[in-house]
């Protein structure tokens, strides 16, 4: 790779004339980044606030400082799972017999899934989640919604057996740049935040509608889920938007499937048939608007495969004003938990995905006016010790009209709060690379993802979808996201050096066994 230095004429957001947004799957901060002060000083980079795991702050200097490894309440070993079929004691017992299970280092990176649906988002929350009683974040139950989880796996299904992990360890497990590598790099070099959050508090179909829409129109399942679901988003999208006011869009989908329980495989068929399969496999697929698209082949031409990002990147006068680079889940690189053992997925290896495209950008020709944000859709049930923060219900939906008979909050007071979507979701992990991003800089307002809606909406002049994306120009300090951005000095006008910027190591353990803290 060359070195890339570019000319900069617009001391201002009019000179970002790029947008990428690539957002990987179900990993909070603390999960990913909690070892990020302690990485720090182990590289002499100056410290500053930065609020990970509190075992990793120092003892003196910016607050937060050093604390206690954090731990949570584990299921009482007295109440065991009993593995029989049908279920035989499937229930995580959380009482005054409960071990106290700590934040620790995972040994390997791959992963057991979690849940970070609507009512374990809850459990996250605390432990004993009832409302109203118990409204007060305690962030502490995040081994039993990870346990309980593991354990109504106890049928085989496709020949997998129940999750592996049944007392629920994993939602207390870390990662460090031994791990995770580039990433470390990436946050310390460009602008990263620790106040940055999911957009709703619940799982990734949801938080991908607010992503691309502002909302999940009041459901708080996926749409055609349950009874009172409808099939679609009626909302529109960005991308609607965008295409009404004449603003180039393009989304990149990943056309393999290695996934042998999913049939879709785009790789198969080429050209226009090609770009209509990968708008179908879309998450646009959640909108009505998926029906115009497949309609209409100026439309569906927007959706290409992820494989011509590197070579679209090399034409800045053709290359979209808005783009979205979707997980490449299928072909296990998008650092999802692993859904069945039988498949494990590696998060070095979707690291080393992301380094990639991002690799890719840096050393481009659109490098010189461009911004890529890389961050997740939702934290997956792993444990953060920050609660979700007030922010405003998107539109007329404050509550879910979707709930179902048992699921937390039914038949509660819904109109604010944990029990509404007047809340973001819990914190994920956020890099902002661009040769306008501030250096080693760390964001502490409070935003989630739907901020990068309010930046395209604030450089392109299209109207803000909803009451959500809106708002993020009426925080303070500043509007949209201009704190992590210097358009008069341009701290990257020419980017790292391709031989200082470390590749991704992918030489960790892949193991699904039950962890041990």
């Amino acid at each position: 790779m060359t070195s890339v230095t570019a000319a900069f004429g617009v001391a201002s957001l009019q000179g970002l004339n790029h947008i990428i947004l690539f957002a990987q799957e179900n990993r909070s901060f603390d999960h990913y980044f909690g070892y990020m002060r302690q990485y720090w000083a182990n590289q002499g980079i100056p410290d500053q606030s930065f609020d990970g795991l509190p075992q990793f702050n120092p003892t003196s200097g910016a607050a937060p400082l050093f604390g206690p490894i954090p731990t949570v309440p584990g299921c009482d070993p007295a109440y065991p799972f009993i593995p029989t079929v049908p279920p035989g004691n499937t229930n995580c017992i959380i009482d005054g017999n409960s071990p106290a299970i700590p934040s620790f280092h995972m040994q390997s990176v791959c992963t057991e899934e979690i849940s970070p649906f609507w009512n374990e988002a809850r459990d996250d929350w605390n432990v004993d989640f009832l409302y109203p009683s118990t409204v007060n974040p305690e962030m502490n139950g995040f081994v039993k919604a990870a346990a309980d989880d593991a354990r109504q796996y106890s049928y085989s299904y496709n020949g997998d057996t129940y999750v592996n992990d049944v007392n629920g360890y994993r939602g207390m497990g870390y990662f460090t740049d031994a791990d995770l590598n580039f990433y470390y790099y990436m946050a310390s070099t460009f602008a990263t935040s620790d106040r940055w959050f999911a957009p709703v508090l619940s799982r990734t179909q949801l938080s991908r509608a607010y992503v691309i829409a502002g909302t999940s129109q009041g459901y708080a399942y996926p749409p055609g889920s349950n009874s009172n679901d409808d099939a679609a988003f009626s909302v529109p999208p960005i991308f609607e938007e965008l295409q009404n006011a004449g603003i180039t869009w393009r989304v990149y989908v990943d056309p393999n499937s290695t996934d042998p329980t999913d049939g879709t495989n785009c790789a198969a068929v080429t050209g226009s048939a090609q770009n209509k399969c990968l708008a179908n496999v879309s998450y646009l697929n959640e909108f009505t608007y998926e029906s115009q698209i497949q309609s209409d082949p100026a439309l569906y031409q927007n959706f290409v495969p992820t494989t011509q990002f590197a070579s679209d990147l090399q034409n800045e006068s053709t290359f979209p004003q808005v783009v979205m680079i979707e997980p490449p889940s299928d072909a296990g690189l998008d650092e999802h938990p692993s859904d069945l053992d039988a498949y494990p997925e590696d998060i070095q290896l979707g690291a080393q995905f992301a380094e990639g495209l991002i690799q890719s950008f840096m050393y481009s020709p659109t490098w010189k006016d461009s911004a890529m944000i890389l961050t997740y859709d939702e934290g997956g049930g792993f444990y953060d010790h920050v609660a979700a923060q007030p922010a405003p219900a998107p539109d007329q939906y404050t509550y879910p009209i979707d709930l179902e008979a048992g699921d937390k909050c039914d038949g509660a007071d819904q109109s604010s709060g944990i029990c509404s979507f007047a809340m973001t979701g819990y914190r994920i992990p956020l890099i902002v690379i661009s040769p306008f991003a501030k250096q080693n800089y760390v964001s502490h307002t409070v935003r989630d993802t739907t901020a990068w809606l309010n930046l395209v909406e604030e450089r392109f002049g299209v109207q803000a979808l909803t009451a959500r994306d809106a708002y993020w120009s009426t925080t303070t300090p500043l509007a949209t996201m201009d704190e992590f951005f210097d358009f008069v000095a341009v701290p990257w006008a020419t980017p790292p050096a391709a031989s200082s910027v470390p590749t991704q190591v992918t030489n960790g353990t892949c193991s699904l066994a039950a962890p041990t803290p």
